[in-house]
């Protein structure tokens, strides 16, 4: 039996977000990531830095990824879609967050960070299903470095390995659904 020792497991072993968003990132594409799917990806990622905001916790926006998910398709049984659904939870986050005494700057960067990529989300949802999805994409891409900053700066306001796992999903995801749609069929 091998096991794992050495500063090199040590390294390894730290990276662990960076295994599990690259794993969902994966997941995605072999499940065939559409407009929708990309579009709410970037919402429910999105939602999840204002839900640590809100809270005032940054493990928070761990803890929101399965809440958020679960709204989402929640929402979309009820015939609401699911980006539209993560923004009524966002509003209702936002007010639990000024009622909490949240800190202003971190709720209104990250609800501001909400609204510019949820904006984005929505056109491209309104677009035809292949410029949307290019679109969608593209925000997931700029999402990313939206997580390197907070990785890099705001690393009070979110989890330093919830933005590590974000930026492996989102770049690598992002970048996978525009190769395959560049791709010849």
């Amino acid at each position: 039996m091998t096991t794992l020792h050495g500063p090199g497991a040590s390294a390894l072993l730290h990276r662990w977000p960076t295994a599990v968003g690259l794993l969902v990132a994966l997941a995605a594409v072999l499940g065939g990531a559409d407009r929708d799917g990309v579009a709410t990806t970037v919402a429910v990622a999105a939602s999840c830095y204002v839900a640590a905001a809100a809270f005032s916790l940054p493990w928070m926006a761990w803890a929101w990824i399965p809440i958020a998910s679960v709204l989402a398709v929640g929402g979309g049984f009820l015939r609401v879609d699911p980006v539209v659904t993560t923004g009524a939870v966002v509003a209702v986050l936002v007010v639990v967050g000024l009622l909490r005494g949240a800190s202003r700057p971190a709720l209104t960067l990250e609800t501001a960070g909400f609204l510019g990529y949820g904006v984005v989300v929505v056109v491209a949802l309104l677009l035809s299903p292949g410029v949307g999805l290019v679109l969608a994409a593209l925000t997931l891409v700029a999402h990313g470095v939206w997580d390197v900053w907070h990785l890099r700066r705001h690393r009070d306001t979110v989890s330093p390995s919830l933005a590590e796992f974000c930026v492996a999903l989102d770049v690598p995801l992002g970048l996978a659904v525009l190769v395959l749609w560049a791709a010849p069929m």
